[in-house]
């Protein structure tokens, strides 16, 4: 029986019901015997049984995920179309989809919420090792509206197998995962066993650990606006005669090499037990997520006529930021065969999580974040009748969340989420029609402030797609998605010292409104691969973070707007086989991506920020049963396109290679990788990110990983 991937996956079957058919390709592929050109997999929506997906959907895993594996989920997925991340700092970067993050993006585990912090603030973690994870669906486009209004940008869905999902062939299997990286000292080791207790009954083990140290650029740690405002105030040090901080400064300006206050360290654990049969299975587990790291400084660039200037950063502690992290979690999926009748399966999904961080000055601890929540799913599932399929459920989350410190920005709140959706297909012959709706009421209350709002959302989609011909497959949808504003967004109001800023919300925020479109074409040959995806967005009310140009406690002054915006792109991808020498396949591929985002208003046309520039990546691999070797170069543009008070970002080339060996023949059970990324060690900075103008990313940096699995 093939094991249906998550209970409460509703609302990605949504995504592949609205976008068409479930499955996706990997970018390179996972098989040797496919040579990397992609044969379909399926993904989240198992019961959607088309069998290539319109929507653009990557995955992840297998030796390619090996190779990819950072320290957080953003950094993971960068080599992916359309996904940037917002790189805080090494131990903080979420994904960043078509321009999207935060609020307008979702991270999951298995079709639950992370419940933790990472969408409310850039500085925050996501609480998901990917050293645990065999499995990632990059989900974009209008289909993934059902995992939530604060999926518009798209989700990102992790798998493990903490609750295991079969029993295994030979009683026992183990997977280990470790590897050490040069440019911060970067150790890290991972593993889990699933144990067959009975014919019927699984029991699961895992855990990881990584440590760095501060990371390693290829360039001058700031950009340089800082570094021409660092030499300004030298220039007036030496006209006051303070030549010892004049000097001080002309360093700092010209510094290179280690990122400060850049270290980190993560531990995970986790067990779970499931029941496994022909009427279905019912699993849970319960993991533990610790992570300590540091949270770069700024540079004071503002003149201190009285020579009391700090050079270090902010001003608001004794030393350095430093986040510590911790989440207990607990989990819960279910799925019964209901026989063939009307409906064929009830799936059930849930997760409960304690959430702490705690945000250290120096010794000091400055502001502690807590978040308790629980989010669940119902879903029951339509068999096949004469190609109408589907499925229909119910939706629950809640969340209490709070900060407590001098420096706490937002009060304590609680935001309560019911949602009903179904989601329908039909196929006829080469015609595909896919429609989905769903229902969100969400409350938000902050009993303190005397605050209290509900909003109505109503959110759904239509898509068409049509065979031209074998392997070749065209599609449109069109959705309509509408987002409540997030606590954060309405309640902010105060100093947040790890991203070094003063956030200011607004609590008479309305909800946010989407129209979106999409068009897709793709084509499968055994020999050639292509997607083309282009998206346009029309937001009415876009919620949106901007600088405000004013300083509060000597801190800049980031604040809520909203107004009416556009965002579009486009994806593309390619592949080829392109000869075959001795026993080596070469195939050569190219991804491009590109996303454009302007604010429209009241006469207003300008840019929305932290959007990121076109790139363009290309590779040639050689593949073989036990060698495979890639060389690959990723173009990043200018961003000069910025919004109000926001720096361009240069643009980069950056040189990257690999080499995988299966040292064991007849098998792949062990693989050896060894790579080379930014073999040239230049300097480059991702505009997505709210540090990049003195958090760059890593210099040249080599990475030694062994995967086993047995």
């Amino acid at each position: 029986m093939r094991l249906l991937s998550t209970a409460g996956s509703s609302l990605a079957v949504a995504l592949a019901v609205l976008a068409s058919p479930a499955i996706a390709q990997d970018r390179r592929g996972a098989s040797n015997d496919d040579v990397h050109t992609g044969e379909p997999i399926v993904v989240t929506a198992p019961y959607v049984r088309s069998l290539d997906i319109l929507g653009n959907v990557s995955v992840l895993e297998g030796d390619e995920l090996a190779r990819d594996i950072r320290g957080q989920i953003g950094d993971t997925l960068t080599r992916q179309p359309g996904v940037s991340a917002t790189s805080f700092s090494p131990g903080a970067s979420r994904p960043v989809l078509r321009g999207f993050s935060g609020e307008r993006v979702r991270v999951l585990t298995d079709g639950i919420g992370s419940i933790d912090a990472s969408n409310t603030s850039a500085d925050h973690a996501v609480t998901i090792d990917p050293l645990t994870v065999e499995r990632i669906e990059i989900l974009r486009g209008p289909a993934v509206l059902l995992f939530g209004s604060q999926a518009i940008g798209g989700a990102v869905n992790m798998f493990d197998r903490r609750i295991p999902r079969k029993v295994p062939a030979d009683h026992v299997h183990v997977d280990a995962i470790g590897g050490y990286a040069t440019a911060a000292n970067d150790r890290n080791i991972g593993s889990s066993i699933d144990v067959a207790l009975s014919s019927q009954i699984v029991a699961h083990l895992d855990g990881s650990w990584r440590k760095t140290g501060d990371a390693r650029t290829g360039g001058f740690v700031y950009a340089p606006d800082i570094r021409g405002d660092l030499l300004h105030l030298a220039e007036h040090e030496v006209e006051e005669g303070h030549l010892d901080e004049a000097a001080e400064l002309t360093a700092q300006a010209g510094k290179r090499g280690k990122i400060d206050n850049t270290q980190s360290e993560t531990w995970t654990a986790g067990g779970g037990i499931s029941l496994i049969n022909d009427g279905g299975q019912l699993g849970i587990s319960i993991g533990y997520f610790d992570t300590n790291y540091g949270v770069p400084d700024r540079p004071n660039t503002e003149h201190d006529h009285g020579g009391e200037e700090e050079e270090g950063g902010h001003e608001h502690g004794e030393g350095s930021v430093t986040i510590g992290m911790k989440q207990w979690r607990a989990d819960l999926r279910g799925e019964v065969e209901l026989g063939d009748g009307f409906f064929d399966k009830l799936r059930i999904r849930a997760g409960f999580a304690d959430y702490k961080h705690t945000e250290f000055e120096g010794e000091e601890v400055g502001t502690i974040f807590t978040n308790k929540g629980v989010e669940g799913r119902i879903e029951l599932a339509q068999s096949d009748r004469g190609g109408w399929r589907g499925a229909s459920g119910v939706q629950y989350s809640h969340r209490d969340f709070d900060a407590v410190g001098e420096e706490a920005f937002v009060p304590r709140n609680l935001t309560d989420q019911f949602a009903l959706f179904t989601l329908q297909e039909y196929t006829a012959g080469p015609l595909g029609l896919e429609a989905a709706a769903r229902y969100e009421k969400t409350s938000v209350r902050a009993q303190t402030v005397g605050f209290d709002r509900n909003f109505d959302s109503f959110s759904g989609a239509l898509g068409a797609t049509y065979d031209v011909f074998d392997g070749a497959k065209i599609g449109v949808s069109v959705s309509r998605a509408v987002r409540a504003p997030s606590a954060e967004e309405l309640l902010s109001n105060g100093p947040h010292i790890a991203t070094q800023s003063y956030e200011v919300g607004n609590p008479n925020l309305k909800r946010e409104a989407n129209w979106g479109a999409e068009a897709s074409f793709k084509i499968k040959t055994d020999a050639f691969n292509l997607s083309l995806t282009g998206y346009s967005n029309w937001f009415d009310n876009f919620i949106y973070s901007a600088a405000t140009g004013a300083e509060e406690d000597e801190l800049p002054v980031f604040q809520y707007f909203q107004r009416d915006a556009r965002v579009y792109g486009f994806e593309a991808e390619a592949s080829a086989r392109l000869a075959q020498i001795g026993g080596f396949n070469i195939v050569g591929d190219v991804t491009a991506d590109m996303t454009r985002a302007k604010i429209k208003n009241a006469g207003l046309d300008r840019n929305v920020p932290r959007i990121p520039p076109l790139r363009i990546l290309g590779g040639i691999e050689a593949q073989s049963e036990r060698v495979d070797a890639r060389v690959e170069v990723e173009w990043t543009d200018d961003q000069t396109r910025t919004a109000q008070f926001e720096t361009p970002t240069d643009g980069f080339t950056l040189v990257n290679a690999s080499l995988s060996w299966r040292p064991l023949p007849d098998t792949k059970n062990l693989t050896l990788s060894l790579s080379a990324n930014n073999i040239f060690d230049v300097e480059a900075r991702r505009h997505a990110s709210f540090t990049k103008d003195y958090v760059p990313l890593s210099g040249r940096d080599l990475r030694l990983t062994a995967r086993a699995s047995f």
